[in-house]
């Protein structure tokens, strides 16, 4: 078994994700020369328009035990499929404010392809199995739940 796919550690943090923990995150790797490619996605909170409100920011909650073992499959299942070095997933709970970053998926590969694909699938099974809920918050002081747009990669181009 994949020593990689042992260790578990908690997906879910408060608040956003900042630039800061990202670049520290993406620094630890420079030692690791058997790496590749690295892939990265990071999901930020749009300052959309619904009707004559905007969105400022999303307060996200989630079935906290459910979503980390989720979490955990999805990661157990992306090391089944490609050949990853490593891989980090964090995704945020509480409020996060448009312009920051709520997801956070890191991948590492020997090759690209892996890298790549990897990523996508990964954010993709993300958005579609992981309990997690967001509240956007608009600048009228009201709420509109978010629905989890499930879109594939080859469908984000028109």
């Amino acid at each position: 078994m994949n020593s990689k796919k042992e260790k578990k550690h908690t997906v879910l943090v408060e608040g956003p994700i900042s630039p800061l923990f990202i670049a520290d995150s993406i620094s630890k790797h420079s030692t690791k020369t058997d790496i590749g490619a690295h892939a990265i996605f990071l999901g930020q909170v749009r300052s959309d328009r619904i009707g004559d409100k905007k969105v400022k920011s999303i307060l996200y909650s989630a079935y906290q035990e459910m979503a980390e073992l989720e979490f955990h499959k999805i990661r157990e299942h992306a090391f089944d499929r490609f050949q990853l070095t490593c891989m980090h997933l964090y995704h945020s709970l509480g409020e996060v404010k448009a312009g920051e970053i709520s997801l956070f998926v890191f991948v590492s590969s020997i090759h690209r392809a892996d890298a790549f694909t990897a990523c996508r699938e990964l954010v993709d099974e993300i958005k579609l199995k992981v309990p997690i809920w967001g509240k956007e918050m608009l600048d009228d002081g009201s709420f509109v739940w978010k629905a989890n747009n499930i879109t594939t990669f080859e469908n984000d181009h028109p």
